[in-house]
């Protein structure tokens, strides 16, 4: 088994090596820095741990967390956004839209959603992208009760945050085939 710093460095070095999707033009420049600019990668080294720890390699749950951390980083593009929390950094850098502009930004957002749900689907199973899908609904129903100021705070953290770190268990266990 790996250590979680080990991990991290798979999944450094496999969102480096990941190859997008080619229509997606000049715009695959803005999704690579959208990945580019930090972060702690919790997700997808929780998800391969699981699946370690269940019995599986690191290497075949990795589409599977790098889908993880791309929907991760395409909630964090979109929040980025005026329409949303405006904020014009992201990690002591500017922010996807700050940098591309507001279109582009919502571009690259939508692009990282997609190219994670292409990574879910390369799994004999529809399961992966299915517990991805829910997940990521369930984030975005976070996100409107944040927006709102409707709900209460446990719930909106329970959506916003806790789906993502519910379906890194999830989608360990799925790759893991484990009933």
């Amino acid at each position: 088994m790996h250590s979680p710093d080990e991990l991290r460095a798979l999944v450094e070095e496999a969102l480096g090596a990941l190859e997008l999707w080619p229509q997606l033009q000049g715009q695959a420049e803005s999704v690579r820095y959208s990945l580019s600019v930090g972060g702690k990668r919790i997700r997808p080294v929780i998800c391969l741990a699981t699946a370690e720890a269940a019995g599986a390699r690191a290497e075949a749950a990795m589409p599977a967390a790098l889908a993880l951390e791309l929907i991760h980083t395409f909630s964090l593009v979109h929040d980025d956004l005026p329409a949303l929390d405006d904020d014009e950094e992201r990690r002591g850098h500017p922010s996807t839209w700050k940098r591309y502009g507001e279109a582009v930004g919502i571009l690259a957002g939508d692009a990282l959603q997609a190219e994670a749900f292409r990574l879910a689907a390369s799994y004999p199973t529809t399961r992966v992208a299915r517990e991805l899908a829910e997940a990521t609904l369930g984030m975005i129903g976070g996100q409107w009760l944040d927006i709102t100021g409707t709900g209460d705070e446990v719930t909106l953290h329970k959506l916003k945050t806790g789906c993502l770190f519910a379906a890194a268990v999830g989608l360990a266990l799925w790759v893991a085939e484990v009933p």
